[in-house]
């Protein structure tokens, strides 16, 4: 058996880089027995820059948009082959490659019924090719295409509800976990891996140059973000509810003030107001806060 890491260090990736860390343990977690399918997008630049690779796995690059018509592919000659039972097939994309350009692929590979795991790495814009805002960027976000200005305050729309359009689908599994938060985060990789059919993981990965938060901060700030219900983490079977993250919820502002993204609102309380509102349904719909621990 060999000893050779599944995803290796010494590539190109941003220091900090939340999606680099979350990679390596969703790889860890599915085992050396999986096929990658990765659209293109910063994982897949700065993890196999030629003639190099970070990858110990079989690792396929695909375009934008297809990341999961690839996978289905693979899927469907392992089956063929009779080797799917011990092959895992993963595919893998960000934000934009997800919610907005692969969604057509995703969606039929999710009503088609393949035995895949898709990843979402949500770092909640375009940060390979200049930051701009994808269908999962935060309301008030600022980037290059959402900017501030006299009649701007950042991105005007909430992000897409991706978990409830892949559950939607009538599919066995859909959570969201954080690279704040790795061992959960694993245990969602490897629960996924053992149920049958298509399965939907939505991985918030902070991104340092992106969010303009201090490298040496992308754990905190993952954490932050489940911890104030702005990222709720939670899990969906058969389209039933078994599993949310219980918090005891922090002020949204704890988790704005650590990333450039969002200083223009830390003197703002009406816009303050409407992302803590944000918060406040996602920690009602989900019933996150935990019951107080008071000593008698």
């Amino acid at each position: 058996m060999s000893n050779e890491p599944l995803f290796s260090s010494g590539h190109t990736a941003c220091a900090g880089c939340g999606q680099s860390l979350a990679a390596r343990l969703v790889i860890e977690a599915a085992g050396a027995n999986t096929i990658v399918v990765n659209n293109t997008g910063c994982l897949e630049v700065f993890s196999t820059k030629y003639p190099e690779t970070a990858w110990g796995v079989p690792w396929i690059h695909s375009l934008f948009e297809n990341a999961a018509a690839v996978a289905s592919g693979v899927e469907g000659a392992l089956k063929y082959l009779g080797k799917k039972d011990s092959i895992n097939v993963i595919a893998q994309a960000g934000d934009g490659g997800t919610a907005d350009i692969g969604l057509q692929a995703l969606s039929g590979m999710l009503e088609r019924g393949h035995d895949i795991l898709y990843v979402c790495y949500d770092n909640e814009a375009y940060m390979n090719t200049g930051i701009q805002r994808s269908g999962l960027t935060p309301f008030d976000s600022n980037t290059t295409t959402s900017p501030l200005g006299a009649q701007s305050l950042g991105n005007i729309r909430p992000k897409k509800p991706m978990p409830e359009i892949a559950m939607a689908h009538g599919i066995p599994y859909v959570a969201t976990c954080s690279v704040g938060l790795t061992q959960d985060l694993q245990r969602k990789v490897k629960k996924a891996i053992a149920i049958k059919g298509p399965k939907y993981l939505q991985i918030h990965v902070p991104c340092p140059l992106g969010w303009r938060h201090e490298p040496g901060l992308t754990i905190q700030v993952g954490k932050l973000a489940v911890d104030t219900g702005l990222y709720p983490l939670i899990e969906y079977e058969y389209g039933k509810l078994t599993g949310a993250r219980q918090i005891q919820p922090k002020p949204v502002q704890e988790y704005l003030k650590t990333q450039g993204r969002f200083k223009h609102l830390l003197n703002n309380p009406q816009e303050l107001a409407k992302i803590q509102e944000i918060a406040d349904n996602n920690i009602k719909k989900y019933n996150l806060k935990a019951e107080s621990q008071t000593g008698s």
